[in-house]
């Protein structure tokens, strides 16, 4: 990690291999045809392996209003430097058929909605 030699030591918010969790948030989702499907809400990190397992984007709505969460692998997003923003292999339509959920509820909470993200974009591949 860089750190910022004008702040005590702190460090930057984004490195060459790094990025600072408030900067994903709000960075545009796109289809694999460059069309924008929504933006990154906020990212769920396994508490246990520390990696970021899934990126919520928040997809539809107008103005904040009537929107939907989608967690989205972590694994299955790229990051396209022309488009300046994450990229997904899943158009609009199969989004709006996978595991979401509206604001103010907590799916995580249930065990089986893991087991619904799973079942959906299938089991990560062994490491």
């Amino acid at each position: 990690m860089e750190l910022d030699p004008n702040s005590e030591g702190l460090a930057l918010d984004e490195t060459v291999r790094l990025i600072a969790s408030n900067k994903v948030e709000g960075t545009a989702v796109f289809d694999s045809h460059g069309e924008r499907l929504g933006s990154v809400y906020n990212f769920m990190v396994d508490k246990f392996t520390g990696q970021v397992a899934y990126a919520v984007m928040s997809f539809g709505g107008l103005l904040g209003i009537g929107e939907s969460y989608h967690p989205l692998p972590w694994r299955a997003l790229r990051y396209d430097t022309t488009l300046g923003g994450y990229v997904v292999d899943i158009d609009a339509d199969r989004l709006g058929q996978a595991p979401h959920y509206k604001e103010g509820e907590d799916p995580f909470a249930d065990p089986a909605y893991g087991q619904a993200l799973e079942d959906f974009y299938g089991k990560p591949a062994a490491e």
